[in-house]
């Protein structure tokens, strides 16, 4: 069960959408979706389906009623599910919650049955979705909203490259969510491997191990709106705030200052709080071109594209020499000093402008859960990518020229251990549906060779 009443220190009445991300419940099952290892392997990382998390897409309404007991309507419709679709999902919301909100239940059922009717999502692929009567076509894109802190984005890139804690304080639960779902949406293509919350409340049931002074902060970045965390938070290394107003036709600007009562100064100092030094040096000229463009009214499709090429720019010059130190498909432990000696002739310096402490960066970074998860998902690749080369080489051979000084024990340890890889097409390895269909073939030609007592057996097994 989900209850959300929101806290917003603007205050204000009527419609509001944020999202949040929970941890499921230990001792749970999870379900598993037989889709799910080609969706993620498909889809770009920022899109990828969760395992141990759920998401949740919330629309808020909150009038003047004097009908009710407290002189308000207030109600949420939330959306949970494990894939983090915030524009499709938000959508959705803004077209089923007002409708909900008027005829309650009827109204959802018959949704849910036409949402029980859409296809799977496919990467690459647009979707038409039907919906009351609508049809809402989708496009897998995710935002980014840094313009209230362009002169900051340098160092918030890196922040959330080591996987720092940070703390997001807003005005109000969209700005918190949409902040914190930018920021971590900022190392694509690299995986973000820390938690987030888009929305922290008080009623959270990590509150305690989040607020407490008793150990230091979790590699996680929470959204807040509420002043209470002012204080129960101030210990931590890296605070943001933000603030927001809104001018006609809905555009957005900064404001330096957020009235409340009791809690005036709680956004008048806005920027990012934190005595963490940078490694790299800003880019004065994007900067530049960025503030220009908002002062130019520039369109905001422009401006994100800009910001989004140049940290996808300058994540993929951090990578690269990290995938060429590898040495792939050969799979060897990563040894960082080995890595740094290579970095003079084949550094990011290559393809990046920004100068400054590329290998300081590097040495943070190896310390980092984000490492460690770019790390795992390397030596994943790598070894499915083995398994289909082996496959392959299988094919190539004459399987029954290499049985005829073989036993019948290593013939059965074969067919066995051949099964087991086309079992391993269930996770979706690189491997050509004509190479699979091959190697189900010599697996038939070897237990024919067989005894048929061997082979009742293998064909029963």
């Amino acid at each position: 069960c989900v209850s959300f009443v929101i806290f917003s220190v603007s205050g204000g009445l009527g419609d509001t959408q944020f999202s949040f991300r929970l941890r499921q419940a230990g001792g749970q099952r999870t379900t598993h979706y037989e889709d799910d290892g080609e969706y993620n392997r498909e889809a770009p990382l920022t899109l990828q389906r969760e395992s141990a998390h759920y998401f949740g897409y919330v629309y808020f309404r909150q009038v003047k009623d004097s009908s009710m007991k407290r002189g308000y309507f207030q109600k949420s419709l939330v959306l949970v599910s494990r894939l983090p679709y915030v524009n499709l999902f938000q959508s959705l919301l803004q077209l089923i919650a007002p409708e909900y909100f008027d005829k309650l239940e009827p109204c959802l059922e018959a949704v849910c049955n036409e949402i029980d009717q859409w296809p799977p999502p496919v990467p690459g692929q647009t979707l038409n979705l039907p919906v009351m009567g609508v049809v809402i076509q989708v496009l897998l894109a995710d935002g980014l909203c840094f313009q209230p802190v362009l002169i900051h984005i340098q160092m918030l890139w890196e922040l959330m490259l080591l996987g720092e804690p940070i703390v997001v304080m807003a005005p109000s639960p969209t700005v918190s969510s949409e902040m914190v779902l930018a920021l971590t949406s900022c190392l694509a293509p690299l995986r973000y491997c820390c938690d987030y919350r888009p929305y922290f409340t008080i009623h959270d049931s990590e509150f305690k191990e989040y607020t407490t002074r008793t150990q230091a902060p979790p590699n996680i970045v929470v959204g807040v709106t509420n002043p209470f965390f002012i204080k129960t938070l101030q210990h931590w290394p890296h605070i943001l705030r933000v603030g927001e107003l809104r001018m006609s036709g809905g555009q957005r600007f900064v404001s330096n200052f957020c009235f409340f009562p009791g809690f005036v100064l709680f956004f008048f100092n806005l920027g990012i709080y934190t005595s963490y030094k940078t490694f790299l040096h800003k880019d004065k000229t994007l900067i530049k071109r960025l503030l220009k463009g908002i002062q130019r009214k520039r369109p905001s499709e422009v401006q994100s594209a800009l910001l989004r090429r140049h940290l996808l720019e300058l994540t993929q010059s951090f990578i690269i020499p990290l995938r060429t130190g590898g040495n792939p498909p050969q799979i060897r432990p990563f040894r960082q000093e080995d890595f740094m000696k290579t970095l003079e002739h084949a550094g990011p310096q290559l393809t990046c402008v920004l100068k400054g402490d590329w290998l300081g960066l590097y040495r943070r970074f190896f310390k980092s859960p984000n490492f460690d998860g770019w790390y795992r998902q390397r030596h994943k690749e790598m070894t499915q990518k083995l398994e289909a080369l082996h496959l392959e080489a299988i094919c190539e051979a004459n399987i029954v020229a290499w049985m005829k000084d073989k036993s019948e024990v290593e013939i059965v340890d074969l067919v066995l251990k051949l099964r087991e890889k086309l079992v391993t097409r269930c996770q979706h390895l690189p491997v050509k549906e004509e190479t699979l269909r091959r190697v189900g073939l010599y697996i038939e030609t070897i237990i024919g060779s067989l005894p048929e007592d061997l082979q009742a057996v293998l064909h029963h097994h």
